[in-house]
């Protein structure tokens, strides 16, 4: 591997959004056992769909971190999505300012990373 401070790097970020995701599944798997839940198998699905992508999230660091494409490719695709949906909580009135930044910046900075890991171990050697 030619890039492993950026591969290291783009790794931790996808694990740390990846460990994001395991929290608030929690959070609202207590909130459903509070009575919070207005539909039973709505909230189930949402847990249940969290945790499918907490757990991509956290293959495609180990994956990242072992150098494998699939994997940067994987997190791409996520981290595209998280600034879409950054993006699009700029619609809601009043802004969510603390979402807005806490999915968007470290998106965008683990996109940077896995773009430029990328690169880095596909240039030619220089002799």
């Amino acid at each position: 591997m030619r890039s492993p401070g950026l591969a290291l790097a783009a790794a931790a970020v996808l694990a740390s959004e990846g460990a994001a995701l395991v929290v608030f599944a929690l959070i609202e798997l207590f909130g459903l056992g509070a009575g919070d839940a207005a539909s039973l198998p709505t909230a189930l699905a949402l847990i249940v769909l969290t945790l499918i992508g907490a757990g991509a999230l956290v293959a495609f660091a180990i994956g990242t971190r072992a150098g494998h494409s699939w994997a940067r490719s994987g997190g791409i695709v996520f981290q595209v999505l998280a600034v879409a949906l950054a993006l699009a909580s700029l619609t809601i009135e009043p802004i969510a300012w603390v979402f807005t930044f806490a999915v968007g910046v470290p998106a965008l900075l683990c996109f940077i990373l896995l773009i430029a890991s990328t690169r880095a171990e596909n240039q030619p050697p220089v002799d």
